[in-house]
């Protein structure tokens, strides 16, 4: 008996594309901008969207808003609540990566409680994981990569599709680099090689190093799209 390959990834990729796409157009008609993080656990991306909301809110008096993608619990949707900002968590249970159903759903959830057109800006913390979630659009309108210097300046050689895919990369946690046997130059050349177009931004998310620069490049990027 011959071989059958059953390719169960095509439909599911599909169906995810056409969620995206709805996504998009449901973003556009209310303003809102979306930027998809991505990154490995303990990279410090709740860290980082606290200290962009508080930029964007001060310098541009953007509303923003978070949805968390975690296996399990709601620890960083509470963080991000006491901040001020309203949060949606999802659960997913094992899942390596959010996906385009998810994100319709806390969407709605969103334009139920304060109306979808009253928030400027989305962030989506994505699962922590260097693979899964780059194959799933998420009808944004940015991804960024956070790769945090105890993490290794390898990351980018052994993990290339999620930082070929970003639109911005962010440097996290360069306050403690001279403790880490971290590689400048191997980093920035392996980037150069990958993704030479999207801006590079050295941050201490904890220590705010680094953060009004990444902001005021996003803000820009912000207005753009309003323009």
């Amino acid at each position: 008996m011959a071989e059958k390959t059953i390719d169960i990834a095509s439909p599911i990729l599909s169906r995810n594309e056409r969620l995206a796409d709805q996504l998009r157009q449901r973003f556009k008609e209310t303003g809102t901008y979306v930027i998809n993080v991505l990154s490995s656990p303990g990279s410090g991306k709740t860290t980082t969207i606290l200290g962009t909301n508080e930029r964007l809110r001060d310098k541009a008096g953007l509303r923003c808003a978070v949805i968390e993608g975690d296996i399990a619990s709601d620890v960083d949707a509470i963080t991000m609540k006491e901040a001020g900002m309203p949060a949606i968590q999802i659960n997913t249970g094992g899942l390596c990566h959010l996906e385009g159903n998810m994100i319709m759903e806390a969407v709605d959830a969103f334009d139920q409680a304060v109306g979808l057109q009253n928030i400027d800006v989305i962030f989506i913390e994505n699962v922590g994981n260097l693979v899964c979630p780059v194959d799933f659009d998420l009808g944004e309108n940015l991804s960024i990569m956070i790769l945090s210097v105890p993490e290794g300046d390898d990351k980018p050689i052994k993990y290339p599709g999620i930082f070929q895919h970003a639109g911005a990369q962010l440097l996290n946690k360069v306050d403690v680099a001279p403790a880490f046997d971290f590689d400048m130059d191997r980093y920035t050349k392996t980037l150069d090689d990958l993704n030479p177009q999207a801006p590079r931004f050295a941050v201490s998310a904890r220590k705010g190093e680094g953060m009004d620069a990444w902001c005021d490049w996003l803000i820009g990027q912000i207005e753009q799209t309003r323009a």
